[in-house]
C-alpha cells in the first residue's frame, strides 16, 4: 500500500493563501492613510494661506451684494417730462395721479420743446403729452389722446415707460369715470395672480441665481489655483515623490475644498435669507443635495483646468472663461434662455449653472418640487462624474 506524503513544496501554496488577504488589507489601510494625509496637507495649506478663506468667504459676500443691491429689474421712480399745453382742472387731476404712483417722477411743462434735450440726453426716460384740446374731448365724450415719447435707443426702458404710462392712463380714466358718476366697468375684467414670488421683486430670483454664480466660480478658481501655485512653488515635486496614485491625488484635492465651497454655499444662504428677505420654501436636505452635486462639477472642473495650466494666472484665466461666463450668460440667470436661438439653447444644456439656477430658484420660491429637483440633480451628477474621469484621464503623477 502506498503511503502518499505531503512534500514542503506542496505545503507551500497553503502556507502562503492567507497572506494575500493580509497584503489587500495593508494596500487598502495604505491608500486610506495617504488619502488622510494628503486631505490634512491640503486643509493646513487651506488654512495658512489666506487668499483661499478670502476667494470662499470674501468674495460670496460682496458678489451677493453686487447683485442683490446693484443688479435689479425692478422699475421705481422712472423720470418722465409731463407736457400740459393747456392746464384745465382735468389736466391737474392726471397731474396728480400720475405723481402719486410709485413708478414716475415727474417734470411738468407747457412745451414739449422744453423737454428735448432732456430726453435727448437720456435724463429724461419718456414724455407724455397732454394736447390743448384734452379737456374738451374729455367733456364731449370723445376719446382723448395722449401722446408718449419714449427715447428708443433702450427698447427695454421705452417699453416699460410706455407700458406703465398706458397704465397709469387707464387707471385715470376707470377712476374719473367713477367719480363722474358714470358706469365704469369693463366688460372683462382680470384679477392677476402671481404664484411663488408674489410681489415680483427681481431680487429674490437674482439672489438664488447669483449663488450659482458664486459657487462655480469659487469651486473652479480653488481647485484650479491651489494646484497651480503648487507647480509654481515647486511643492508639487515632493508630492509626486510619494507613492500617492492619481485617484488618492484627485480625492485629496477635492475634499477640503468640497468643504470649504459649502462653507460659501452656507454664508450665501445666510446672506440671501437674513439680509436680501429671500424666503426659502424648500427643505436644507433638497439644497445639500443640489449643492453637492454642482460643488462636484465645479471642483472638479478646477481640476481639469489645472490638469491643462501650470500657472496660476492661466488658470483663473480659463476658469473665467470656462466656468463663469458661460454660467452667467447661458444659465438662465440673467437672460432668458428660451428667447435665445436654437444652437445657443442647446449649448445651454451643458452648462451646469442651468440646472443648479433652476433647482435654487425651485427650493428659494417654490419649495421641494421633485419633477425639477431630481432631474436636475441627476445630471449635475453625471456631468461631475464625467468631469472626474477626464481629469483622472488628463492628469500625470510625472513632472513631464
Amino acid at each position: 500500500m502506498t503511503t502518499l506524503e505531503r512534500t514542503p513544496t506542496d505545503a507551500a501554496p497553503l502556507a502562503a493563501a492567507p497572506a494575500e488577504p493580509d497584503a489587500a488589507r495593508r494596500d487598502r489601510t495604505g491608500r486610506f492613510r495617504r488619502m488622510k494625509a494628503l486631505i490634512r496637507k491640503e486643509t493646513l495649506q487651506i488654512v495658512r494661506d489666506p487668499s483661499s478663506l478670502v476667494i470662499a468667504v470674501v468674495l460670496p459676500i460682496l458678489l451677493l451684494f453686487l447683485f442683490g443691491f446693484g443688479v435689479s429689474f425692478d422699475v421705481t421712480k422712472m423720470r418722465i417730462g409731463l407736457v400740459i399745453e393747456e392746464p384745465t382742472p382735468e389736466t391737474a387731476r392726471f397731474e396728480a395721479s400720475l405723481s402719486n404712483t410709485p413708478w414716475f417722477r415727474v417734470q411738468v411743462a407747457h412745451d414739449r420743446r422744453a423737454f428735448l434735450d432732456d430726453l435727448t440726453a437720456s435724463r429724461l426716460e419718456g414724455v407724455i403729452v397732454l394736447p390743448g384740446d384734452f379737456s374738451e374731448r374729455l367733456g364731449r365724450g370723445d376719446s382723448a389722446a395722449v401722446q408718449i415719447i419714449t427715447d428708443g435707443t433702450d427698447p427695454n426702458t421705452a417699453s416699460l415707460v410706455n407700458g406703465y404710462a398706458q397704465g397709469a392712463w387707464q387707471s385715470w380714466l376707470l377712476q374719473s369715470a367713477l367719480s363722474g358718476g358714470k358706469e365704469g366697468a369693463a366688460p372683462i375684467s382680470t384679477d392677476p395672480r402671481f404664484w411663488f414670488n408674489p410681489e415680483l421683486e427681481s431680487r429674490r430670483f437674482l439672489v438664488p441665481g447669483s449663488i450659482a454664480l458664486i459657487l462655480m466660480m469659487i469651486g473652479s478658481l480653488l481647485t484650479a489655483l491651489v494646484v497651480a501655485r503648487e507647480w509654481e512653488r515647486g511643492t508639487i515635486e515632493a508630492l509626486l515623490a510619494t507613492p500617492a496614485s492619481v485617484t488618492e491625488f484627485l480625492v485629496g484635492k477635492v475634499v477640503p475644498n468640497f468643504v470649504l465651497g459649502l462653507c460659501a454655499m452656507a454664508v450665501s444662504v445666510l446672506f440671501a435669507i437674513f439680509v436680501f428677505d429671500v424666503p426659502m420654501r424648500g427643505s436644507v436636505w433638497a439644497l445639500l443635495a443640489a449643492s453637492t452635486a454642482f460643488l462636484l462639477v465645479a471642483l472638479s472642473s478646477g481640476l481639469l483646468i489645472s490638469s491643462l495650466a501650470r500657472s496660476q494666472f492661466l488658470a483663473s484665466q480659463i476658469a473665467m472663461i470656462t466656468a463663469f461666463l458661460p454660467a452667467l450668460f447661458f444659465s438662465g440667470f440673467i437672460f432668458e434662455i428660451s428667447s435665445m436661438p436654437g444652437p445657443l439653447q442647446a449649448f445651454s444644456a451643458i452648462i451646469p449653472a442651468k440646472y443648479y439656477v433652476r433647482s435654487l430658484q425651485t427650493i428659494f420660491l417654490a419649495g421641494d418640487v421633485g419633477a425639477v429637483l431630481v432631474p436636475s440633480i441627476l445630471i449635475l451628477a453625471f456631468m461631475s462624474l464625467v468631469l472626474m474621469l477626464l481629469t483622472a484621464r488628463f492628469s500625470k503623477m510625472r513632472l513631464d
